[in-house]
């Protein structure tokens, strides 16, 4: 077995004993050079925070123990295909590889995945299950302010 098909069982196992305790089946683990920084199960069931995802969990842990927002130095192992939320949070946290065992279709044959998401999310706003409407108050928005602290 490979270093990545360890870190992968291991994911998975997290994922198993999650179940066996009441949570949902997913776990993840962070790694950077070799060495895990971060392992985490899905929390959702014990916080009742909808965004404690198993790969949301390990990136506030691996930040935190990094002591940077940066992780485009990781490697993210997680039990399943990460969700629309946890991979955009992988993409802004600077992930440039990351591996699953388990797919999202998988997952929703079971009654614990995303892949009907990812298809919603991929429509336009007007044909989404959740409505999402711009709606812009007068004045300046924030992001000229923004630019402008970052370049000075």
């Amino acid at each position: 077995m490979n270093q990545d098909e360890q870190y992968m069982a291991e994911a998975v196992e997290i994922a198993r004993v999650n179940v066996a305790e009441g949570g949902s089946p997913y776990g993840a683990l962070i790694v950077r050079d070799g060495v895990v920084v971060a392992r985490a199960a899905n929390t959702v069931h014990l916080t009742q925070d909808a965004t404690d995802h198993a790969e949301m969990v390990a990136m506030h842990q691996a930040s935190r123990a990094l002591g940077r927002r940066d992780l485009s130095d990781c490697v993210m192992y997680a039990s399943g295909r990460p969700c629309p939320m946890c991979h955009a949070a992988m993409r802004l946290a600077g992930f440039k590889r990351g591996f699953f065992a388990f797919s999202a279709e998988e997952a929703e044959a079971h009654g614990a995945g995303s892949a009907t998401l990812y298809a919603e999310l991929c429509r336009p706003l007007d044909e989404q299950p959740m409505r999402l409407t711009q709606l812009r108050p007068e004045g300046d928005s924030p992001y000229p302010a923004y630019e402008a602290r970052k370049a000075g």
